[in-house]
């Protein structure tokens, strides 16, 4: 670290730091307003570690999608699920979860405007009129709740505005891509103000099937509008409320790189119904593909009642639908290898009652009450290539969760430099789960079909309930208004659900809760009349009964995956931001995380197995023994993570403006595979991103040009069964976007 600190001086010497603080060119030294505490706070005065962007910095650092973001966090990596472009895989300081089925959830919560977002099926949210977006490392039990263990990624979008404005933006890229985007604010009154927000992408796909000659698979069509509105209905009461549809079709199908180009062998197809007869239901008719649709609503009311605090009710309501055919071993025949058909449907109500308010002069706090309700129905399908399309299975999972909790979290300023935190969360949940095979051999059931009678009768419980409480510790010393130190203990758990791809009743096996607790340490700090800014972290994350999915091979040589709580999990890092503004048109930046993962306390099944790999050489190479009987190492939890890069604002004329700006990222040594096999070790890799904006200030437009992944890295991922699955191929984009009326600077 002290090297960095010389290297930043050494340029701020070079280029003649000047005297004074930066100026508004230094879009990436802006200080960011967070809510990572439920209350409006500087990111600087938080005792926890966020990173947090606007909506300027986003553009700059060429942000249009979450997926984008994970490549700006210390110990975050990310990439969609095998086979889901809409999906996300989010690991965080170690945490992470590969599956999009509805009985698993992620260990990073996703937040759209405080709405909790329940399914990893579509949490690639594309970002159209989005105000910031927040991660929040470590978990967030206490003020967030379940499912936070790794962390959060907060999306917050922009509310509607007092005067007419907005923008437009078209863009045209590779692979034909089209790229628009706008938002309108129009104020209907002093008390009713409203905006409307709308996306549309679309692209020709960048994978050629060398069986059916198709070459616009993993393409992408996705489009959303989203109308909001801000009613003031009183001087002390508001109503915001806001709605939106979003369309996905997107697919993220296995593919090889030959010569530059993509290819795979999948003989299913993108056209006509080539599941027909072989499956039962509408996902039957499904062709190669993946769809996801989802309507949202969501309602916060305010009511600022002076002296004694901020009443908020908030309700989110998520109607999502998925349906998708995809083929995960790359078969030739006309319905793949391996091949799941899927139609999903899943809804969420969420409310929540938040009471923000202060104590006297020394205490600050925020209470409140929240409740979720799901519900979701699954009905998919597995066909395997046997020379004939074998159905392993054809079930409809129906499974739900209710969740109340109530939580507090308060600041007491013992001093003028001494804040000690304290809160804790109460959370009740009860899930329960319930099987249907549509197979017409289980008509009436038998012993082998995935029948909820069939689980009863073996003792696997289709119920499951938690009552926990998970509570936060913090104290933070201010030493000036620029230098603050905290260290804190926070407690956090993911919920505990079955293994539902399972294809005989017996592999439908529960797995408990995942807990956690986390202790932290770190420095927030800026310097040079805040031209430098470096944050600082430590971290030990001790996480009880980790949830490691896990791949078996069965006596008949086939592949079952099976998610237990076969170990624990310890985790220790550090990270650092920095930005400097050694003058006002240049800006650098560099995110460097660090981590060192490790099992504990092997469950008895993995000590077993391991004897028997090394005395007898059976089962090497399955869950996370490796093929040398040794413990492979913690699934994608790299040794270090670094993204460092610079803006620069170059004046032409009075009003025009020439912007370059580029990062490079660099992932270290990991896994993608939990038993460690050789396609799965990665070394490491680097990639980098870059733009160069024409800004006119006066008329308020841009025009940029810029790529991503522009070295075309090859970037592995993931692994399925031995399939390596790629990062995309390097893009590029040139946008043009016009801001008008109230947004113009």
């Amino acid at each position: 670290m002290r090297k960095i600190l010389q290297l930043c001086l050494g340029i701020a010497v070079a280029v003649g730091l000047p005297a004074g603080a930066p100026s508004a060119q230094n879009v990436l030294m802006e200080e960011i307003v967070t809510t990572a505490q439920r209350r409006e706070e500087l990111a600087q005065d938080v005792p926890l570690a966020v990173t947090a962007y606007s909506a300027e910095q986003l553009e700059r650092l060429q942000v249009t999608e979450t997926l984008d973001m994970t490549r700006l966090v210390p110990n975050l990596i990310g990439h969609n699920n095998t086979g889901l472009g809409t999906a996300n895989t989010y690991s965080l300081r170690g945490l992470n979860n590969t599956e999009s089925i509805a009985t698993f959830d992620p260990p990073v919560g996703s937040y759209v405007d405080d709405i909790y977002v329940t399914r990893q099926n579509a949490n690639n949210f594309t970002l159209f009129d989005v105000d910031r977006i927040e991660v929040l490392r470590g978990p967030q039990g206490t003020l967030f709740g379940r499912n936070t263990t790794g962390g959060a990624v907060r999306v917050i979008l922009k509310k509607p505005a007092e005067e007419l404005g907005g923008y437009a933006e078209l863009g045209y890229g590779e692979f034909d891509r089209i790229h628009v985007r706008g938002s309108v604010d129009i104020p209907v009154s002093d008390r009713l103000l409203t905006k409307l927000s709308a996306y549309y992408i679309e692209d020709d796909g960048f994978v050629t099937s060398r069986t059916t000659g198709e070459d616009d698979i993993n393409s992408e069509e996705n489009y959303g509008v989203r109308g909001h509105a801000l009613f003031k209905v009183t001087d002390n009461i508001s109503w915001d409320l806001a709605l939106d549809f979003i369309n996905t079709d997107h697919a993220n199908l296995w593919n090889e790189r030959v010569d530059g180009d993509r290819f795979t062998d999948t003989g299913l197809s993108q056209k006509g119904s080539p599941l027909k007869g072989i499956l039962t239901g509408e996902k039957q008719n499904f062709a190669l593909g993946n769809e996801v649709e989802s309507f949202n609503i969501s309602s916060v009311i305010d009511i600022d009642v002076g002296e004694l605090g901020t009443l908020s009710l908030i309700t989110g309501w998520r109607d999502l639908d998925q349906d998708f055919a995809l083929d995960f071993f790359n078969g030739t025949a006309p319905y793949g290898g391996f091949t799941i058909a899927n139609q999903g449907s899943h809804e969420q109500l969420t409310q929540e009652i938040k009471w923000d308010s202060k104590l006297g002069d020394k205490i600050t706090y925020v209470a409140g009450f929240y409740y979720i309700d799901e519900d979701n129905t699954t009905d998919f399908g597995d066909i395997f290539d046997l020379g004939f399309p074998f159905v392993l299975a054809d079930r409809v999972l129906d499974n739900t969760t209710e969740a109340w909790a109530i939580y507090a979290q308060a600041d007491y300023a013992v001093t003028e430099r001494w804040t000690v935190t304290v809160g804790a969360r109460y959370t009740d949940e009860e899930k329960k789960v319930a099987f249907h095979d549509n197979r017409a051999s289980c008509m009436p059931v038998t012993p082998s079909c995935l029948d909820t009678a069939n689980l009863v009768a073996l003792g696997i419980p289709t119920k499951q309930d938690e009552q926990i409480v998970t509570p936060r510790f913090a104290v933070k010393y201010d030493a000036s208004s620029d230098l603050s130190f905290y260290a804190s203990a926070t407690r956090g758990f993911k919920s505990g659900g079955w293994n539902a791809r399972g294809t005989a009743p017996e592999n439908l096996q529960p797995f408990g809760p995942e807990k956690v607790w986390s202790y932290e340490g770190g420095m927030k700090s800026e310097w040079l009349d805040k031209r430098l800014r470096i944050n600082l972290t430590a971290f030990l994350s001790d996480i009880e009964d980790f949830q490691l999915p896990s791949a078996f091979r069965t006596s008949s040589g086939g592949i079952i995956f099976i998610t237990r709580n076969f170990a624990d999990l310890e985790v220790r890092g550090l990270e650092a931001e920095l930005t400097f503004a050694p003058t006002d048109p240049l800006t650098l930046f560099l995110n460097v995380g660090l981590q060192d993962s490790e099992y504990k306390n092997l469950s008895r099944e993995i000590l077993e197995q391991q004897q028997r790999c090394l005395v007898n050489g059976v089962d090497c190479g399955q869950g996370i023994v490796n093929q040398d009987g040794q413990i492979a190492p913690p699934v994608r939890s790299p040794d270090y993570t670094l993204t460092g890069g610079f803006n620069y604002v170059w004046p032409i004329t009075a009003n025009l403006e020439l912007i370059p700006s580029a990062y490079l990222y660099a992932v270290g040594d990991h896994s993608v595979g939990t038993s460690g096999g050789p396609e799965s070790l990665i070394d490491g890799y680097e990639t980098w991103n870059g733009s160069l904006t024409l800004n006119h200030v006066e008329q308020n437009w841009s025009l940029v040009a810029e790529c991503k992944n522009c070295n075309d890295k090859k970037m592995v991922v993931s692994t399925l069964a031995g399939f390596q699955y790629l990062q995309d191929p390097r893009t590029w984009m040139v946008r043009f976007k016009w801001n008008f009326g109230a947004r113009e600077r």
